[in-house]
């Protein structure tokens, strides 16, 4: 079983309450620290480090498991109220905006000289604050600690008013399931109640289709998702669902851990929101009216735009012409044969967090002007 101080930690959840008591203890184990970006201090944590050998410059909660998984990924230590604390590889965006530089080279450098580069640029920026998550033996992320730049909103807190209004919106419906990692926090939900008023329009499109099959099988969901360590804002999200790997259908809510906001402000937008769930379902509706003549090429200039991972998308790809063959298509056909490519993904192991954010991505071929990508000539990826 992974340990919670592994930078590859994940767990997943069949039940909703005991996704929120997991949260529940994690806020209360957590604890965020406010310093001066000048008094950071950061320090090479490799194998070869002075810092790896001697325990004891650590902070006793930290296990030398920890310091070890450290050295192995990220390589980096900070200093906090005169101990040591290891830096989760989720710190690192983070880490590099206190300090306000960036670049493709910084992650080349040897540990030790990026610690100097880092701590060179820290004590030039006197009048900012740095805001650290410090979590499962690590520092998290090293957030601004001004309000207005970053704002705290407990994952726990999110979960219980989401479900509140869950359940006073879509009544009878279904936790499917949770997932965390350091990086991201996501959990599902499915509306059977209110398939019918959501699906409706879109099952009888399907069914005039040839397509029944599939609309029997789809059901309304929705996906929360949010991150403690600047990866995501808190957000909510339509799905279709039960096919191979949910689809995501676009964005209902976002509220960014920004400008002072807080729980209640992401409680408060979800109702009026919701209603956007319908938009979005007639958005994948539309699809049907849009033809292709040259669906391949389509498909393959669309994966190329959104820049969908080319091994898996050239697989989708290849799928796709076999099936179709040379024939028009509509933008709904490529749009259904493009999830073959999280499917795939996830077949290979990809992490629940990273097929989240490709998911997202992929909703935007619903708003493509698909005219644009329906070339003649064969598209190169």
């Amino acid at each position: 079983m992974l340990k919670p101080c592994l930078d590859c930690y994940h767990t997943n959840f069949n039940a909703f309450p005991d996704m929120l008591a997991y949260h529940e203890q994690l806020r209360q184990d957590s604890h965020w620290e406010r310093s001066e970006v000048q008094n950071l201090t950061v320090a090479a944590l490799d194998k070869t480090s002075p810092l790896f050998a001697d325990d004891t410059l650590f902070d006793a909660s930290v296990s030398k498991e920890a310091i070890v998984d450290t050295a192995e990924n990220l390589g980096l230590a900070i200093q906090i109220g005169g101990q040591f604390y290891p830096l989760r590889d989720t710190s690192y965006r983070s880490l590099l905006d206190r300090a306000k530089i960036n670049g493709t080279a910084l992650p080349k450098l040897s540990r030790e000289k990026l610690a100097d580069v880092l701590n060179s640029c820290f004590a030039l920026h006197k009048k900012s604050g740095a805001l650290l998550l410090i979590r499962n033996e690590k520092v998290s992320a090293v957030h601004s600690g001004d309000e207005k730049d970053y704002s705290i909103l407990e994952i726990d807190q999110l979960l219980n008013g989401l479900q509140a209004q869950i359940d006073q919106r879509f009544p009878g419906n279904t936790f499917t399931s949770g997932y965390t990692d350091h990086a991201l926090t996501s959990a599902s939900w499915t509306l059977p109640g209110q398939k019918r008023d959501l699906l409706g329009t879109y099952e009888k499109t399907l069914g005039a289709h040839g397509l029944k099959s599939m609309a029997d099988k789809l059901m309304p969901g929705i996906r929360f998702t949010t991150s403690d360590t600047g990866m995501a804002s808190a957000k909510v999200s339509a799905l279709l669902m039960g096919g191979s790997c949910p689809i995501h259908i676009g964005s209902i809510v976002a509220v960014d851990h920004r400008n002072q906001k807080k729980v209640p402000d992401f409680i408060a937008s979800l109702d009026m929101l919701f209603a956007q769930f319908g938009d979005s379902i007639a958005q994948l509706n539309d699809l049907f009216s849009i033809q292709l003549e040259y669906p391949v090429n389509a498909m393959t200039a669309v994966c190329k735009a959104l820049k969908l991972p080319k091994k898996a998308a050239m697989e989708a790809i290849q799928m796709f012409e076999m099936a179709n063959e040379d024939r028009p298509a509509t933008a709904h056909d490529v749009f259904m044969a493009l999830q073959e490519i999280p499917f795939t993904l996830k077949a290979n192991g990809m992490p629940e967090s990273k097929l989240v954010v490709l998911q997202e991505s992929m909703s935007r071929a619903l708003m493509l002007r698909w005219s644009d990508y329906d070339l003649a000539r064969k598209v190169s990826y």
